[in-house]
């Protein structure tokens, strides 16, 4: 299945048409259509299911949705490219969010927007309310906050968390790049990646490209390339700094693209398309900034073999929706305890078998809507689950 991009501009009046009274509701899954089923569902007959899981508590898997329930979370600090927006503001995206996960994971799942963003009181708020779900999706937070939100998290609660703005756009990363080398004939672990942003997706994509075999990443911020010695450096930089650029290259974007292979986008900001000129004969540029690209595919072009975005229409849509629902599906399916960076990459090498199908210049990764992916994607990471030892 090939993917498609829109041909005519999407309006404004469909747009809020599309979310009006928002866009979700819940429904019953069996019908209540006489007494009896009403004595069923609710008094008296609810009251001994509530006591057989007051009796045993694992019997909340089998009786309750909460076990399959994904909630979406978030504080509104930083939704798409818009930033600090706040709680009410994100709802929106969140609700969104939950579509996707029925649409393309089979999952139910609820959006909770919280009007704090004290790290704190939102672990807080997830530990007593965790009985009502069986799985965290944490979205649109701001960095640095998001990485201690999520490791202390994953400490906290006994489910699957994950932050998906940093790693499902990881996961989908992995795959494009390992489609576009296939097309170009080329070897992930010989070359040498530029990463513009060092916040949520920047770090993540630095990570599991350095695990699964990229030896060569530099990461830039907005004061130029991180570096060992540089002073003012958080401690997510301060690792990066120790972790990557093994070339020792100091300077901004023009000294980090020299001979570089690929250009990977994730700061919001836009670059001199000539900055590219300096990268390798068979570069692969992925500008990803929403709504906005670093630069106009067309620019790029003249300087890649390879480029993509995270927009609909331009080829290559880097599309999270890839991920996450069969990340999830996943994890739940075999009744993971963790989300694991071995899930990561089972979930990135499946998008890219189901591209393999299709491969082209134009095509390094399945269409968002594509049927095939989020089983793929559900069942190799249920496997490496299995095989971390975290079910």
């Amino acid at each position: 299945m090939t993917g498609t991009t829109m041909t005519t501009p999407v309006t404004d009046a469909e747009i809020f048409e599309g979310h009006e009274g928002g866009k979700l509701s819940v429904a019953a899954t069996r019908p209540i259509s006489s007494p009896r089923d009403l004595s069923v569902a609710y008094t008296p007959g609810v009251a001994k299911v509530s006591l057989a899981i007051a009796e045993d508590a694992a019997k909340a898997k089998r009786y309750t949705w909460a076990d399959r329930l994904v909630v979406v979370v978030s504080d509104g600090t930083a939704v798409l490219g818009l930033g600090d927006i706040g709680a009410s503001a994100s709802l929106p995206v969140m609700e969104g969010k939950s579509v996707l996960f029925k649409t393309f994971g089979g999952l139910d799942s609820i959006p909770l927007v919280l009007d704090t963003t004290d790290v704190d009181e939102i672990i807080e708020t997830l530990v007593r309310l965790r009985p009502s779900f069986g799985a965290v999706n944490l979205e649109d937070i701001s960095a640095p906050r998001c990485f201690e939100l999520e490791d202390r998290l994953k400490e906290a609660l006994d489910c699957p968390v994950m932050h998906d703005d940093q790693h499902g756009t990881a996961i989908v990363t992995l795959a494009a790049l390992r489609g576009a080398n296939q097309v170009l004939g080329k070897d992930i672990s010989g070359q040498r990646v530029v990463v513009s942003g060092a916040g949520a997706a920047g770090v993540a994509c630095a990570r599991i490209l350095q695990n699964a075999g990229v030896a060569d990443v530099t990461v830039l911020d907005s004061r130029g390339i991180i570096h060992e010695g540089r002073e003012g450096l958080n401690p997510i930089k301060q690792k990066l700094a120790e972790t990557t650029n093994t070339s020792g290259l100091r300077g901004g974007l023009g000294e980090a693209l020299k001979g570089a292979d690929v250009f990977l986008g994730l700061s919001g900001a836009t670059i001199d398309e000539t900055l590219l000129a300096g990268m390798s004969d068979d570069a692969i540029v992925f500008a990803l900034s929403n709504p906005d690209p670093e630069v106009h595919p067309a620019a790029a072009s003249r300087y890649a073999k390879i480029v993509a975005t995270g927009r609909s229409d331009f080829p290559n849509q880097i599309n999270n929706v890839l991920a996450f629902p069969g990340v999830f599906r996943g994890a739940l399916d075999s009744g993971a305890r963790a989300i694991t960076e071995n899930m990561k990459l089972a979930a990135a090498d499946a998008i890219f078998s189901v591209a393999q199908d299709d491969l082209g210049p134009d095509r390094i990764v399945p269409s968002p809507l594509d049927p095939r992916v989020a089983p793929e994607v559900a069942a190799a990471v249920a496997k490496a689950a299995e095989a971390d030892g975290v079910v």
